[in-house]
């Protein structure tokens, strides 16, 4: 089973495009290098709000995960975004569209 990691933010000043340049040069390449990085993305969820959600092999993973992105936030973008809410849990379903030829 995998885990996820979903943590919510309020965007407190700039824009979800440069958030998203930040992120992607930034804290993206330090999660993919953590043990049990699967993938990662980042949620314009509208109002001033944005979901980052990664998934991670084990449980123990995600949780330093946590660790390793609220260090980078508070590092890095502290002075953009206000941590709302980080939960963790077990991926029950992800399935993409079947592939076609």
């Amino acid at each position: 089973m995998q885990y996820t990691r979903i943590s919510t933010y309020d965007v407190t000043s700039g824009t979800f495009p440069e958030l998203t340049s930040l992120v992607e040069k930034g804290i993206l390449p330090m999660l993919a290098r953590e043990p049990g990085f699967v993938n990662y993305g980042l949620v314009d969820a509208g109002n001033h709000k944005v979901m980052a959600i990664s998934i991670w092999e084990t449980r123990e993973q995600a949780q330093d995960s946590a660790r390793v992105a609220g260090t980078w936030v508070k590092e890095h973008i502290a002075d953009r975004v206000h941590l709302g809410t980080t939960v963790i849990g077990e991926l029950a379903l992800f399935r993409g569209a079947p592939v076609t030829a």
